[in-house]
């Protein structure tokens, strides 16, 4: 196995690319402008919106408009954006022994459930469950 702290930017991609298309058939089908962006570090602003002690802290960022929040007037709009964070994503996993592969599929599906408007604590819930 590579190690963690060398994989760069095109395998991270390949990873994230073959996570979403695993996904379930339903849910890719029902997911409408969003796009999936993997990005080394989240910006500076992201990080100072979320008051983020470091830019390690998050993994990944659903950014846009939740499906349920769509209604007639939606239309128009750039995509919404998911965002895994490369190198926080390959911190965690280097210090939790996680394959990036199942950390990158974690991070996805919790960004996929804010666009469905899931909140956090029903995200944690239906992991538990």
């Amino acid at each position: 196995m590579r190690s963690l702290v060398s994989m760069n930017v095109d395998e991270f991609q390949g990873l994230a690319e073959a996570a979403f298309a695993d996904m379930p058939a339903r849910i890719v089908e029902a997911i409408d402008n969003v796009v999936v962006l993997t990005d080394d570090y989240p910006d500076i602003e992201v990080q100072r919106d979320m008051q983020l002690e470091s830019p390690l802290d998050l993994l990944g960022l659903y950014q846009g408009w939740p499906l349920p929040d769509r209604g007639s007037s939606y239309g128009g709009h750039p995509p919404d954006v998911i965002h895994l964070y490369r190198e926080p994503i390959l911190a965690y996993c280097r210090e939790h022994s996680e394959s990036v592969a199942h950390c990158i599929r974690h991070v996805l599906i919790h960004e996929i459930g804010h666009y469905f408007g899931f909140s956090d604590a029903e995200m944690d819930a239906i992991e538990r469950s």
